[in-house]
């Protein structure tokens, strides 16, 4: 069977090599808590096995290579190269109690459409794999930066990659980069097989699903995903997901200025999140405003204050939890819905 990932072609090749279990977390200890990015520099390993990892897998232990990093307050983009040619981008938020949170890409592109996305313009030009997606983060690791959480609301689908699954057992793996399923958060427009394999294999990471409205024809106009997953079987998917996980399932809204930010669409939402079930106090509402870009038409608009203040009295007064997320990094072009693989 193939290796997934470097971590298994690394315990391949000491085996292929005989050489003892020890072998294997030495490379870990260096990597993860030395933070050496570089095979020849790993000194506590002899010659001959540091020489095989380097015609293996190459001099750097990471896949990616920064190219640009652009910073703002509170928030810094990295883009990198990677195979073929292609670039990605991954997004670290520092708040100021010290917590870092990071927003990494799993596709190059997205082949979904969702007209308001500056992603979804570019088209989808291939999935990473288990090393590139992890690899973003490797890098902030190596360079000091605490991994305190990871969002997978970056370039892309994640559900529509099967690697996000390998890439999940490698951040959750214990020897590896040890994070707990708790501060690992996976978003989707609603790929009901990937919600229901993390449901069953994953069932305490974090599930973020996109909605920006509850009305079908409108949501399939804005987001052509709902055409073949539909609002309400996703919904039944959800429910699934709680049920069987106990978990929350956060509903992400971007709120466009006079296309889904009405009262009716409150309404509309809380009619949507009500009667779902002993499980419906676990929906959780996230509305986010809107960011512009020079590829996403220009139809689209930030909501005012006083509508989305509206909107959450609405959806409050209904019952339904419901938080307005705080934005960063849009003047960086790094905010939901930016990422667009720049230079």
């Amino acid at each position: 069977m193939k290796p997934t990932s470097k971590y298994e072609t690394i315990r391949q090749m000491l085996s292929d090599l005989k050489l003892p279990e020890f072998r294997y977390l030495q490379i870990l200890d260096a990597i993860f808590k030395r933070k050496i990015g570089e095979y020849e520099r790993m000194t506590m390993l002899p010659k001959v096995l540091r020489d095989e990892l380097i015609r293996t897998l190459g001099r750097h232990v990471s896949s990616v290579t920064p190219i640009l990093e652009k910073s703002s307050k509170q928030v810094s983009k990295v883009l990198f190269a990677i195979a073929g040619g292609e670039r990605v981008e991954t997004v670290r938020l520092s708040y100021q109690r010290g917590w870092n949170s990071f927003c990494i890409s799993s596709q190059c592109g997205c082949g979904f459409g969702c007209r308001f996305c500056a992603t979804g313009a570019i088209g989808l030009k291939r999935n990473l794999n288990a090393n590139e997606i992890t690899d973003q983060l490797l890098y902030f690791h190596l360079n000091g930066q605490t991994l305190d959480s990871i969002s997978f609301m970056g370039m892309g689908e994640a559900l529509a990659n099967p690697h996000i699954f390998d890439a999940l057992t490698i951040l959750t793996d214990p020897r590896i980069f040890g994070l707990g399923h708790r501060r690992i958060t996976v978003s989707t427009i609603g790929i009901m097989p990937g919600i229901d394999r993390l449901t069953r294999e994953f069932p305490q990471v974090n599930l973020t699903f996109s909605l920006h409205s509850p009305f079908d024809e409108q949501r399939s106009e804005l987001m052509p995903i709902n055409d073949r997953f539909p609002l309400h079987d996703v919904m039944k998917a959800l429910d699934r997901h709680i049920r069987d996980t106990g978990r929350k399932v956060y509903i992400a809204y971007i709120m466009l200025r006079g296309i889904n930010d009405s009262t009716e669409h409150a309404e509309a939402v809380a009619v949507l999140l009500r009667g779902r079930g002993s499980g419906e106090h676990l929906y959780h509402v996230n509305l986010i405003p809107y960011n512009s870009t020079d590829v996403t038409p220009e139809s689209f608009g930030q909501s005012d204050r006083n509508r989305i203040k509206k909107f959450v009295w609405v959806l409050k007064s209904k019952g339904i939890n419901v938080t307005v997320r705080t934005q960063f990094g849009s003047d960086i072009d790094a905010a939901c819905g930016q990422l667009y693989r720049t230079r």
